[in-house]
């Protein structure tokens, strides 16, 4: 039986923590425990916003640190402030990482490195929360991927994750550093950069333009809404075991094309905004995973995909300042459309 760790009282680096998880954990945690207190290391590239976090950016129990997860120097001067590690801080888009791998390798595996490496040489952690992802196991056409299935990375993206996963397994087997590993499925909700899936196809609808969709359609994500993503993590630093993997996935396996007209149907918009193109190079056709580990523990996901899109295509509507605010000015952000998506 492991020990329940307590968040209560406790400090906890949030790499991150501007981005579309990390934001959305950093509101729990504070809405959860009036005794913690968060440090939010952001290095602020094109997908981190403090948008994401201006209610809390006064409360005394945030502090935000723009700075780089390579930075040795800085991690070593922020991990002997803290008792917990929630690793998030990652370069995370496939597309872009078929056009420049090098970012990916360097945020995703060495950033990796250097915060497992300090924390090693400080030694007082409680525990390095990694968060990885799904798609460090590649596609499989049926059945289901347990932790304990070898990883088959198809994408530059997939393999830096798959990289940094491994990494901090290591430095558990060989350091004892406290690692745990979750790998959790297709996230979506609020504050999620407008060039994912469900972002971008709510906000081109909500501009009456098209949404390029991939080949046929048919490649099918398991989808979990971010809170429930986020009630995971809790309970994994709680009452997982240190040195284990656990998977999060909520069972929500619909085709993309489905997804695409369910958005356009809430919207009240023609499906004939949905343009199949070109498919992307090693476009993995599913994911699936076997989360019967995390259900052990206590979890399962309270918000099903019917409720978890209705409240994300809410939430864009009625924030249609913050996304504007990201495709009108970010220069970032319309190149990279106009290069990969446009040009399709």
């Amino acid at each position: 039986m492991v020990e329940e760790r307590s968040l209560t009282g406790k400090t906890i680096l949030v790499t991150g923590g501007a981005g579309f998880i990390g934001s959305n954990l950093i509101h729990y945690l504070l809405e959860n425990y009036s005794e913690i207190k968060i440090i939010n290391l952001d290095k602020l590239t094109y997908a981190g916003n403090l948008d994401n976090l201006r209610d809390v950016e006064t409360d005394p129990r945030y502090e935000f640190i723009q700075g780089d997860i390579r930075d040795r120097a800085l991690v070593a001067k922020v991990i002997p402030k803290v008792q917990g590690i929630i690793h998030l801080a990652a370069e995370t888009h496939v597309d872009r990482s078929i056009l420049d791998a090098g970012e990916f390798i360097l945020t995703d595996v060495f950033g990796t490195f250097v915060l497992l490496d300090v924390a090693r040489q400080i030694g007082q952690l409680e525990f390095f929360l990694h968060v990885s992802t799904d798609e460090v196991y590649g596609s499989r056409e049926t059945g289901y991927f347990s932790e304990d299935d070898a990883l088959n990375p198809s994408s530059p993206y997939a393999a830096s994750k798959a990289g940094a996963d491994r990494l901090a397994h290591a430095y558990w087997v060989t350091y004892r550093l406290p690692v745990i590993i979750v790998r959790p499925s297709n996230n979506y909700g609020p504050y999620q950069y407008p060039e994912k899936f469900i972002p971008l196809f709510i906000t081109n609808a909500l501009e009456g333009k098209t949404l390029p969709l991939y080949g046929t359609g048919e490649n099918v994500r398991d989808w979990l809404f971010v809170e429930d993503h986020c009630r995971a993590l809790e309970l994994v630093i709680k009452k997982g075991k240190i040195g284990e993997v656990y998977n999060i996935g909520a069972n929500n396996e619909i085709p993309n094309i489905k997804v695409a007209r369910q958005i356009t149907q809430h919207l009240g918009k023609s499906e004939d905004l949905i343009k199949l193109v070109k498919d992307r190079p090693g476009h993995d056709q599913r994911y699936a995973l076997d989360c019967q580990k995390i259900r052990r523990l206590g979890w399962a996901p309270q918000v099903s995909f019917e409720e978890g899109l209705q409240r994300t295509v809410e939430w864009y509507c009625q924030h249609e300042e913050w996304w504007r605010k990201i495709k009108e000015k970010s220069s970032d952000y319309r190149r990279f459309y106009k290069q990969y998506y446009q040009d399709r």
